[in-house]
C-alpha cells in the first residue's frame, strides 16, 4: 500500500487484528454508500480501515479525537445485497495502519493512513511455543479444543491469541499496537499465566464464550 493513501473508515466497537475474518451487515445509509462505492472498484482495490472507538459509541464527522490511531486495513472477500438494500459483507483482516487527517467530504469517513511495520523484535519461537502451551491451557478451561490447530507461524499465532481471548477493548488495542511480536507475545504469555492461575482457584466461574462475535454499531 502507497505511503498516504486514502481510505474509508469503519469505527467499531471492537478490535479487528490481521488475519481475522469480520462479517459485517450494513444497515445504515452511510455504511451502504460505502459498501456501494467498494463495489464499483477492482475487487483487488476493496478496502477499508476498521478502527476501534475510543470512547462513546459513534463518530461524527469532528470525532477524530474518539478513534484510536492505529487500525487495521480490511479486505472484502463477499459482498451480498440485500432486497432492502442493505448488504452482507465478509472482510478479512489484512494490515495495521496508523491513521493521520480525516477526509469528512462523503458520507463516511476516509483517512489517510501508512502501514505500521511488522517487526519480530527477537527471537520469537520460545515465546511462540510458550504462549501457544498457556493459550491450549486457557481454552480448556471452557472449551474442548486441544489446541491441535493453532498456527506455527510467531506472528500468526500472537493475532489469533490477541483476538481470541477475553479482554478489554483497550487492552486489546495495546495488543494490535505492539511495536513487535517479541513484545505481544510477552504481554500474552503474561496474561495467560494470570488468567489460568485466577481461573484454577476459582473454578465455579461460568464458561466463557471466548470466540463471540460482537456487534457492529454501524
Amino acid at each position: 500500500m502507497t505511503a498516504g493513501r486514502l481510505l474509508p473508515v469503519f469505527p467499531l466497537g471492537t478490535v479487528l487484528v490481521p488475519g481475522l475474518v469480520l462479517p459485517l451487515h450494513i444497515f445504515e445509509p452511510r455504511y451502504r454508500r460505502l459498501v456501494a462505492d467498494l463495489e464499483a472498484l477492482p475487487e483487488d482495490d476493496r478496502e477499508f480501515v476498521v478502527v476501534a472507538i475510543r470512547e462513546g459509541r459513534e463518530v461524527g464527522a469532528d470525532g477524530a479525537r474518539a478513534l484510536f490511531d492505529i487500525g487495521t486495513v480490511t479486505t472484502v472477500r463477499e459482498i451480498e445485497p440485500l432486497e432492502d438494500g442493505r448488504f452482507d459483507i465478509v472482510t478479512v483482516g489484512a494490515r495495521r495502519v496508523r491513521l493521520g487527517d480525516l477526509d469528512t467530504s462523503l458520507p463516511y469517513l476516509r483517512a489517510d493512513v501508512v502501514d505500521v511495520p511488522e517487526e519480530a523484535g527477537g527471537e520469537t519461537e520460545p515465546l511462540a511455543s510458550a504462549v501457544a502451551q498457556r493459550f491450549i491451557e486457557y481454552r480448556s478451561m471452557f472449551t474442548d479444543d486441544d489446541g491441535s490447530g493453532l498456527p506455527d507461524d510467531a506472528r500468526v499465532l500472537s493475532y489469533l491469541v490477541a483476538a481470541a481471548i477475553v479482554i478489554d477493548l483497550p487492552g486489546r488495542q495495546g495488543l494490535l499496537e505492539s511495536p513487535t511480536d517479541v513484545e505481544r507475545l510477552e504481554a500474552e504469555l503474561a496474561f495467560l499465566r494470570r488468567e489460568n492461575a485466577l481461573i484454577s482457584a476459582l473454578p465455579s466461574l461460568p464458561a466463557v464464550d471466548l470466540l463471540r462475535d460482537e456487534g457492529s454499531p454501524n
